[in-house]
């Protein structure tokens, strides 16, 4: 089977291209006129440079690791957001079930949410189904476009709309600067279709996923998938491993969150190695949350301004967290302040 790729560049900066994967069914060469046209309608910040048709293995690709008996997961760079890992820091998940495909995050960019794409197409043809987002974060939710041409429902909390309505043109003002345009090129934020609280997805008999939003904790907006059939749960950044965590949310609920263990075999961090037993995954962020709670209350025991708290210095063994303990330092005490 062929795919398409489209040249495209800025409109403003025409010396800024990309090729671009845009999911088609049907005939490659058929096809590509009318849609490298209308998907270029729908992107008017961009202009096309010319198409081609090409074989999957000449696609760009990501790795995929079995994890369980369908269950995929791609593992991050344990790093934070730059140039040169284009932002490709999360772990991903992908679920092949008899009957359909489900996605879990898309990815840092429209460009690595075409490499899960590519990487999902050498294992299935079938459809997928779901893209669920377990998070607003870009690293996340950035590549989730490409899903939705390719016919998925994406699914995600319930106040995950409203959470990245408000942050939208930011995210993509800062990762622009953090990656850079090219590496951006093409990304567009794609909302929910569907908001859930809990739910239960098929993909066939012996592929049920159990959704479950959460309280507010690392955000305001965390949703957790169980792979009931294998144990597998996928955790978003309600876990780190290697990569400091970042507060966003809530550390009391992230706290009590953490405090009970799931019915899982094993978990996927949102980002570190994957998969892990719950005992090892979470308690290096615990520990780290937890001395974050009681060097906030000590610090407003003894009448300690935010001014000088957030300078204390970062726990070792945590990479980024020289940038990420500052602001943790900064929400945590805005929080614990009016307990």
């Amino acid at each position: 089977m062929f795919h398409l790729l489209l040249t495209a560049c800025l409109a403003a900066n025409p010396a800024i291209c990309a090729e671009r994967l845009l999911p088609t069914s049907g005939g490659c060469e058929a096809v590509a006129p009318g849609h490298t046209q209308a998907w270029l309608e729908r992107h008017a910040e961009l202009v096309g440079q010319g198409w081609r048709c090409v074989p999957l293995a000449d696609l760009p690709s990501l790795s995929l690791a079995e994890v369980a008996p369908g269950v995929h997961v791609h593992e991050g760079a344990v790093a934070l957001t730059s140039a040169a890992n284009g932002g490709a820091i999360a772990n991903l998940g992908v679920i092949i079930g008899s009957d359909g495909i489900a996605v879990i995050d898309a990815g840092a960019s429209r460009a690595q949410g075409e490499a899960l794409y590519a990487a999902i197409r050498t294992l299935s043809d079938l459809p997928i189904r779901y893209l669920i987002l377990t998070h607003i974060h870009p690293d996340h939710s950035f590549g989730a476009e490409v899903f939705q041409e390719a016919g998925a429902e994406i699914l995600a909390a319930r106040s995950f709309t409203p959470a990245m309505e408000a942050r939208a043109a930011s995210y993509m003002e800062s990762y622009a600067r953090q990656i850079g345009a090219e590496a951006l090129l093409g990304t567009r934020i794609v909302l929910p279709d569907r908001a859930v609280a809990e739910a239960e997805l098929s993909l066939g008999a012996d592929h049920v996923l159990r959704l479950v939003a959460q309280p507010t904790a690392h955000t305001d907006n965390d949703l957790t998938v169980l792979h009931q059939p294998s144990g597998t749960l996928f955790t978003g950044d309600l876990v780190f491993q290697g990569l400091a965590p970042t507060l966003d949310g809530s550390i009391s609920g992230w706290l009590e969150w953490l405090e009970t263990p799931p019915q899982a075999r094993q978990i996927v961090p949102g980002h570190g190695p994957a998969p892990l037993p719950w005992r090892e995954g979470a308690g290096p962020v615990t520990t780290y949350l937890s001395n974050l709670r009681d060097t906030i209350r000590a610090a407003l025991a003894e009448g300690r301004p935010m001014s000088e708290v957030i300078n204390l210095p970062p726990p070792s063994g945590w990479v980024g967290a020289e940038e990420s303990h500052p602001r943790n330092l900064s929400a945590a005490y805005q929080e614990l302040e009016w307990e």
